[in-house]
């Protein structure tokens, strides 16, 4: 165990130093001696994110949950506390029990973005562990990924020992019982033992199983040893599980400093460039009666005044209207709000919002993503400049005063034009503004550039050109510059490393091991990312981002992430993209089945799964 008096001398000289103390209300703070099994929940960002995570929280829920198992939660530190760690010899250490990293069975990394990798390496050195599976002793503990980063697993691959593919709330308990089957009590550490057992449990892929084989230049993979399946089929839980009531009350202020709870988990729009909707299908909805309960007990183990309703598209979940008008029943002498974080285009969601804040109006976001009819016609985004005029203007005269409007370029087939639709709507949005707040009328403008995401109808296309997107930029730089609109912008060479580390093979692990020992880290923090670095790493390795980023694939090359399956048809998602260039729209899957092949891939009876349950 870490000693206090460690702590006490370092914390002091740190920013923030209430990130690495632990025991917050909530915490688990089990018994070391009385668990059989010690699980390492790793978020490798700050904790402010990490304790935003609601997988995470989940996962803590249901590992402590056991009586033979104890999950204790660690993040990554911030530069100047990982510095005073390597000075003071002190190893990276789990909040509640402060025991090193190196005592746990098992570290469970969630991977939720890209540019967070080196920031794995950095936890697992400051672990005093090696950072490659295959320089880690056979007693190691064994270093698990999950999140929707792997569902492109290959750059990566070389520092985990295994991948939870899919959602991990029943995986997690079968890979803690085959840990037990394998290391009973007095027996050592097995790592290979426990691999081949964990090859037998649906949703796990481990590497190690499998040899990188060339084809036309792209490197993918292929069983190596016979417990090794050809693909690796998503997890899915057909029914959500209970939410976890007694989540852990940050010390400090977090990036979402509330309760949440996950209404519903998917979406049935079919959005062509989301990676989400594709992974996360089908649609599950909570009951309603469970979403309530399960307010009332966070509310009461917490004391927030804020509870979420979290999911993709919150506007969709079927008693969404019953839910909020039973919220604002129970709640609005409390002073407790409710927010719905994912807005649905359309003048309903902004009278939900207003039942939901009917005093406090900070503003209100929506993603209309491309500024045409043809391009939104064209990536499945099916609202029209007439849906989002009409919400600019019921939000306004709802009294919001600020509207923050999603935007995306580099879509595939979009041109000058379309760009210029971008401004065009937005200046309308906020003429509509204007007439009714005057000049405290606001539009914040957010365009991301597009990248082309592994399981989409996209997944074929190369990340555009960077001159054509630096045109696209500077033509929005220049229509956008207004007095009550406010333009940002993603950073090029940032968008290029995602798109590199999304779409890439397992070449690049020794390019994310090269920038990290350079000093790559918290590449996500604008003040941190070195692109310098990185064009230093790839070029060591002989390699290029721009091969990673903007290879355009044909229909029947195989693909890095082909080995992984999310149960959609991957002639689907052909079609899709063959809809785009004719630009055609597509359906939403509560009006009739797309045929995607999620269903036949899970033997669903209903889908999507609608909640049946009520008051």
């Amino acid at each position: 165990m870490i000693p206090s008096r460690v702590l006490d001398r370092i914390l002091p000289g740190v920013s923030k130093p209430g990130r690495y103390v632990g025991h917050e209300w909530n915490s688990a703070n089990k018994d070391w001696d009385s668990a059989a099994v010690h699980f390492a929940l790793a978020y490798p960002d700050i904790y402010e994110i990490g304790m935003s995570n609601l997988g995470l929280a989940i996962l803590y829920d249901v590992i402590n949950s056991r009586p033979d198992a104890l999950a204790d939660r660690v993040y990554a530190p911030w530069p100047d506390m990982a510095a005073a760690m390597r000075a003071s010899g002190l190893p990276l250490y789990g909040l509640e029990s402060r025991r090193p990293l190196a005592d746990f069975d098992l570290i469970g990394f969630s991977l939720q973005y890209e540019l967070t990798y080196t920031n794995v390496l950095e936890m697992l050195d400051l672990a005093g562990l090696p950072v490659r599976a295959a320089d880690r002793a056979p007693d190691a503990p064994l270093v698990i990924a999950g999140g929707s980063g792997t569902y492109s697993p290959e750059p990566v691959a070389d520092f985990f020992d295994l991948f939870v593919i899919g959602e991990g709330e029943e995986i997690i308990e079968e890979l803690i019982d085959v840990y037990r089957q394998v290391h009973p009590p007095g027996h050592p550490r097995d790592k290979e033992a426990f691999l081949r057992r964990a090859t037998g449990i649906e949703g796990v892929y481990v590497p190690a199983l499998y040899d990188v084989v060339a084809h036309n230049g792209v490197m993918t993979v292929s069983p190596r040893e016979p417990e090794a399946r050809p693909t690796i089929a998503k997890r899915l839980v057909q029914r959500l599980p209970p939410p976890p009531t007694r989540p852990v009350v940050p010390y400090i202020e977090v990036v979402h400093d509330r309760a949440m709870i996950e209404i519903q988990r998917g979406c049935t729009h079919g959005c062509r460039f989301c990676q989400a909707g594709v992974c996360y299908r089908p649609v599950r909805e909570r009951p309603m009666a469970e979403v309530l309960e399960g307010i009332a007990a966070i509310l009461a183990n917490t004391g927030y005044n804020e509870v979420a309703l979290i999911s993709l598209s919150s506007t969709d979940y079927t008693h969404i209207e019953p839910l909020v008008a039973e919220l604002v029943k129970r709640y609005r002498n409390e002073r407790i709000s409710v927010s719905l974080p994912s807005l649905r285009i359309d003048a309903f969601s902004v009278r939900l919002a207003q039942m939901l804040h009917e005093t406090r109006k900070t503003g209100l976001t929506f993603a209309p993503e491309a500024g045409s009819q043809r391009l939104r016609d064209a990536i499945n985004k099916r609202v029209t400049r007439e849906d989002l005029l009409r919400t600019a203007e019921t939000a306004y005269n709802s009294g919001w005063q600020r509207i923050k409007l999603y935007f995306m370029i580099g879509l595939p087939t979009e041109t000058l034009d379309d760009v210029s639709a971008i401004a065009e709507l937005v200046h309308e949005v906020h003429a509509i503004g204007r007439r009714v707040h005057g000049r405290r009328a606001q539009v914040s403008v957010s365009v991301t550039t597009f990248v082309p995401k592994p399981h989409t109808p996209y997944q074929w296309l190369p990340l555009e050109d960077e001159t054509v997107l630096q045109a696209k930029q500077e033509l929005l730089q220049r229509r956008l510059r207004s007095k009550g609109i406010h333009l940002s912008w993603s950073n090029p060479e940032a968008t290029l490393l995602e798109a590199a580390l999304s779409r890439g093979d397992r070449r690049l692990g020794a390019v994310i091991e090269q920038a990290w020992r350079k000093g790559a880290i918290f590449d996500a923090w604008r003040e941190h990312f070195r692109p310098d670095i990185w064009a230093a790493a790839f070029a060591a390795e002989g390699l290029s981002a721009d091969d990673f980023a903007r290879r355009r694939y044909h229909r029947d090359n195989r693909l890095p992430w082909d080995h992984i399956s999310t149960g959609v048809d991957r002639d689907y998602l052909w079609e899709e993209y063959q809809r785009t260039l004719r630009g055609e729209p597509g359906s939403d899957c509560l009006e009739k089945c797309t045929s995607c092949g999620v269903r036949e891939a899970f033997n669903l009876k209903e889908c999507p799964i609608v909640a049946r349950g009520d008051l």
